[in-house]
């Protein structure tokens, strides 16, 4: 057997070489987006037109042009024009701790296979439920995306909660969660993977300014309850998607509380919050949740996909999934904390610990709460701006750094209004100096901003509407 490819791919030099190159390179990235060297935040390709690029590269493509090809053909989200989706400019050193955890490639199901990133683990996860204001019984774990910390968390619930032993029993009565009709979508892709189909998911109305409205929680809970559904958990957004508004932990908490249920927060987005002195008080009461979750890669500067699962009593982290693999896992009398497969969904997963440590250590707290601050402080001040402006109108007056509005014309009614939004998100899309989304509530459609880089600026805002209307003109 010829081992001389695998010599190549193995080369200490080639890698050294290629590597040196690509940091100079995404170096230069970074320098032409920070500083606007180019206007646009995305170069929109059709999909089956960057299909047939990819078909063509893989067969007749310069492989010395491969990774010029990637960073160019995608989304740059250190460009202060990209104000779309929930993604974070990763800080640039956590590119160098993701080439650690790929090369080194420590799949930490057990221990031995991730000795330094289960402890580093159990560090963040202790310095962010510290933050939260649990107690030192609180414990936690990272795992792969708020998706599956979710789906996760109410497990537990399930397990903490019904007397029944479901997960080994199988269910044999209705139970169910309740949830804002604005919650993530991913809190029902959860409940319907756990089981309790459209009855097991009570879906709370949501006031005026899309929080849930826990002044009919009492009437919705004896309305299942008559219906011999026993409810076993309630989730509160903070914030919710679509909106950015907070639902109001406190009042969710004490209604929790009375009934002896699981209280999770979905703090996907806004938990990192509590490192921000001005902002905290939008998690009011999340301190009195049974678990939290909170993404890395939304609000604290983190590649996809981290995110951290934390419990107020730590017994739980071991609690959800009572299965033994013989040949890995050995029983404890103590805490078992670093063996990361017996506490999450999946067993392998990457060295994701390093990137929150590395921050920590290198900036501090304080780089958390600056980043956190100046975002929620640009989508007020973008808000402020939107106000001002006669033909836009805000959704909602914003509590984070999520903003909902549209162009609006008197002239037009509702469905023209929603045809001239949609196209106008599309026009921005095609032209690529902004990166935007959308998004529809109560049947309007709405544009939808995501400050996500700290140097996005007035100048940026203001640019951003002069272009909308001109595109509302030609519309």
């Amino acid at each position: 057997m010829n081992k001389s490819i695998l010599e190549s791919v193995y080369s200490p030099e080639t890698f050294k070489e290629m590597g040196h190159r690509l940091v100079a390179d995404l170096a230069e990235h970074l320098d032409d987006k920070l500083n606007e060297k180019t206007h646009k935040a995305i170069h929109w390709n059709e999909p089956d037109d960057e299909l047939h690029f990819w078909q063509e590269f893989l067969k007749h493509g310069d492989k010395e042009e491969l990774f010029k090809e990637i960073t160019k053909r995608t989304t740059y989200v250190h460009h202060p024009n990209y104000i779309g989706h929930q993604v974070s400019p990763a800080a640039p050193i956590t590119a160098l701790t993701g080439m650690i955890s790929s090369l080194l490639n420590n799949g930490m199901a057990v221990y031995e296979m991730g000795m330094a990133p289960s402890a580093i683990e159990r560090v963040v996860t202790d310095v962010l439920c510290n933050k939260i204001g649990y107690s030192k019984r609180a414990k936690g774990f990272l795992t792969s995306g708020g998706t599956l910390a979710n789906l996760t968390a109410l497990l537990t619930a399930r397990r903490a909660i019904l007397k029944q032993d479901i997960w080994n029993n199988g269910n044999r009565s209705p139970i169910a969660i309740m949830v804002s009709e604005e919650a993530h979508y991913c809190v029902d892709r959860a409940a319907k993977i756990m089981g309790l189909g459209e009855q097991g998911i009570i879906k709370i109305p949501a006031t005026a300014n899309f929080q849930m409205d826990t002044s009919v929680l009492e009437e919705k809970h004896q309305e299942v309850r008559a219906k011999g559904i026993e409810v076993f958990a309630i989730v509160g957004s903070a914030p919710c998607t679509a909106t950015g508004m907070f639902d109001d932990l406190d009042e969710i908490a004490a209604f929790a509380k009375k009934y002896k249920i699981w209280f999770h927060v979905d703090g996907a987005h806004g938990g990192a919050g509590v490192f921000s002195k001005k902002y905290k008080h939008t998690l009011k009461g999340i301190e009195k949740s049974d678990s939290v979750v909170i993404d890395g890669h939304k609000m604290m500067m983190m590649p996809t996909i981290t995110t951290a699962l934390l419990y107020k009593n730590g017994k739980y982290t071991n609690a959800t999934f009572s299965q033994k693999a013989d040949y890995l896992l050995t029983e404890s009398e103590h805490e078992d904390w670093y063996n990361s497969g017996k506490k999450t969904f999946e067993c392998t997963k990457t060295m994701m610990s390093i990137h929150w440590y590395t921050l920590l250590k290198m900036y501090g707290e304080s780089v958390f709460e600056a980043y956190v601050t100046n975002l929620y402080d640009m989508g007020t001040h973008f808000a402020s701006i939107i106000e001002k402006e006669p033909n836009f109108e805000l959704a909602v007056k914003p509590m984070s750094n999520i903003v909902c509005f549209r162009f609006i014309n008197s002239a037009l009614d509702l469905n023209e209004h929603n045809r001239l939004n949609a196209s106008i998100r599309q026009k921005l899309l095609e032209d690529g100096e902004f990166y935007i989304v959308q998004t529809k509530l109560r049947g309007i459609h709405f544009l939808r901003v995501t400050v996500m880089n700290p140097f996005t600026t007035e100048k940026h805002f203001n640019r951003l509407l002069d272009k909308i209307k001109d595109f509302a003109k030609n519309a």
